[in-house]
C-alpha cells in the first residue's frame, strides 16, 4: 500500500505574526491605576485608582473616532491621551491641582505598563516559527519604549503611525501586510478583542484570538471570540504550539 499522506498543517502557510497590544500584550488596566497612584497620591490625591484608569480609557476609542471620521488630522496616541486625561482631570474635578509636569509623566504611564504573565515566554516561542511586530493604535516610540519596558524583541514595529490611521480602518491592516512584504493570507492578526480580527479578516489576514478575560477586570473582558477566527487560545504559548514549529507538515 502507498504511504498514506499526512494532511498540511493548516496554518502553515502564516509567515508573520502582527498584535494588537493594548489587552491583548499588556495589562492596561492595573498598570495604569497603580501609575496614575504613584504619581497622584503625593499630592494629597485620593482616588478609587482601578476607576480612574477605567474613565481615561473609557476616553480612548472616541478620541481616535475623531481621527477615523475626519474630525481631527491623524496625530500620535500620546497626543490623544494627553487630551483624554486633561478630560479626566477635570470631570473629576482634580484639574487644579496636578501641575503640568505631573501631567506630562502620568501620560508617559502607557510607555510603561506591564505585560501579561504569558506574553515574554509566548512571543520567545513564536519567534523561531515566524516574524513579530505590533499592529497597534500605539506610535512607535511608545512600541518601542513598551518592548524594552518588557522585554520584547520585535522584527518590525507597524500600526497606526505608519498608516496615519486608526485601527480598524481597513489601511492600517493593509500598511501593516504590504510593509512585511508578504500576501495578507501569511499574515495572522493576533488580538484580545472581536471587532480587531474581524476587521483585519475583512482585509484578507488570517486571525487569532487571544482571551484576556480580566482585561477591564476580573471577568469584564472577552472570554471566546465573538466572530469567527482561524485560531482560539487562552495564550501566547499554546499559540506556538498550535502554530507548530516552522518545518511541521
Amino acid at each position: 500500500m502507498p504511504p498514506i499522506a499526512t494532511p498540511p498543517h493548516p496554518l502553515r502557510d502564516v509567515r508573520a505574526l502582527v498584535f494588537d497590544v493594548f489587552g491583548t500584550l499588556v495589562d492596561w488596566r492595573t498598570s495604569i491605576a497603580r501609575q496614575a497612584k504613584q504619581a497622584l497620591a503625593p499630592l494629597g490625591i485620593e482616588a478609587d485608582w482601578l476607576a480612574f484608569a477605567d474613565a481615561w480609557r473609557a476616553q480612548y476609542q472616541p478620541a481616535m473616532a475623531r481621527v477615523r471620521e475626519g474630525a481631527l488630522p491623524y496625530r500620535k496616541l500620546d497626543d490623544l491621551h494627553r487630551l483624554n486625561l486633561d478630560a479626566v482631570l477635570t470631570a473629576w474635578g482634580l484639574a487644579h491641582r496636578v501641575d503640568e509636569a505631573t501631567r506630562e509623566h502620568l501620560n508617559r504611564a502607557w510607555h510603561r505598563l506591564d505585560a501579561w504573565p504569558d506574553v515574554a515566554a509566548g512571543l520567545h516561542a513564536l519567534r523561531p516559527r515566524v516574524l513579530l511586530a505590533p499592529c497597534s493604535n500605539g506610535h512607535i516610540a511608545l512600541m518601542v519604549h513598551l518592548a524594552r519596558h518588557n522585554g520584547w524583541v520585535w522584527d518590525a514595529i507597524l500600526g497606526a503611525e505608519l498608516a496615519r490611521d486608526y485601527k480598524p480602518k481597513p489601511g492600517v491592516y493593509r500598511a501593516a501586510v504590504e510593509a512585511l512584504d508578504l500576501p495578507p493570507q501569511a499574515v495572522m492578526m493576533v488580538a484580545a478583542h472581536s471587532d480587531d480580527l474581524a476587521a483585519a479578516a475583512q482585509v484578507g489576514l488570517r486571525t487569532a484570538f487571544v482571551a484576556r478575560p480580566d482585561e477591564h477586570g476580573p471577568g469584564r473582558g472577552e472570554r471566546r471570540a465573538a466572530v469567527p477566527v482561524d485560531v482560539e487560545v487562552s495564550s501566547l504559548p499554546e499559540l506556538a504550539e498550535r502554530l507548530g514549529p516552522a518545518d511541521s507538515p
